[in-house]
């Protein structure tokens, strides 16, 4: 891999598996210093810090375990990745949670912690690393929206409202720093293959009796007109072309990579 991302360095969130260690790994392999951050099994975490790690030369990556739910832990997460790494270059905001459930039916408390982790979150990460990027006049922000941030989908009311507020924030991000040297863009991913999305595969076989291939492009990719997953390193070769050398006048925007489900 071409190491366009040598002497920079990234924070993302989100990363001790699926599309943000997918976008680390990536971004390691193509020079970066990387800080992962995330919730998991002590070994997962042992081993995502061991991969990264191994792609940066050697060693374990950094990593941080802040609750992004908590504005305070947020700011704590940058300081740290600014300690670990000398600073941030890069931001993806990748760290996100769900639940469903009709409106009526949606616990409060469900609704205050998407809102916290999978769009706040993004809000004080951002505020938190401009200054340092309008000072050194080069940065990039990634905020990892979905197809839902384009999108709508009934029992999932929280996450639809978070990741369409993902993309506003992009925008809004993206038009005050035009003549700094950041830029703001969001990704957003139809249904991606990770071990949590081919778990629901497997339930959804179960719950209806039918085949999991079945359940594959009739129930979980009902909506995916190319029929098949988004692959992890499509994300990430996405997220690494953002970042480099010649996509200074790519801002603002919400770039989809979902097998044709947001043409419709």
């Amino acid at each position: 891999m071409e190491r366009t991302l040598t002497g920079r360095t990234a924070l993302v969130t989100g990363s001790t598996s699926g599309i943000g260690l997918g976008i680390a790994r990536m971004f390691a392999e193509a020079g970066a210093k990387v800080m992962l951050n995330g919730l998991g099994r002590p070994e997962d975490i042992a081993a995502a810090r061991r991969e990264v790690g191994a792609a940066m030369g050697g060693g374990e990556a950094p990593y941080s375990d802040h609750d992004l739910s908590k504005p305070e832990a947020v700011r704590a997460m940058v300081a740290a990745a600014e300690k670990a790494l000398g600073q941030v270059d890069i931001l993806v905001n990748n760290a996100g949670i769900q639940f469903t459930a009709p409106v009526e039916d949606f616990p409060d408390e469900k609704w205050d912690q998407i809102l916290a982790i999978n769009l706040s979150s993004n809000f004080h990460a951002i505020k938190a690393v401009l200054p340092g990027m309008k000072a050194r006049g080069w940065g990039r922000i990634i905020n990892i929206s979905s197809a839902h941030g384009l999108t709508a989908s009934p029992f999932k009311v929280a996450y639809i409202a978070a990741k369409h507020g993902v993309v506003g924030l992009t925008r809004t991000v993206a038009l005050e720093v035009a003549r700094t040297g950041v830029t703001c863009n969001a990704i957003c991913p139809g249904f991606t293959r990770t071990p949590l999305a081919e778990r629901q595969v497997v339930a959804a076989a179960q719950e209806r009796g039918i085949s999991e291939e079945e359940a594959l492009t009739e129930v979980v990719l009902a909506k995916q007109p190319s029929k098949r997953w988004v692959e992890v390193e499509e994300v990430a070769r996405m997220a690494l072309y953002v970042c480099g050398p010649d996509t200074g006048s790519l801002n603002g925007a919400a770039l989809s990579i979902d097998g044709g489900w947001t043409a419709a």
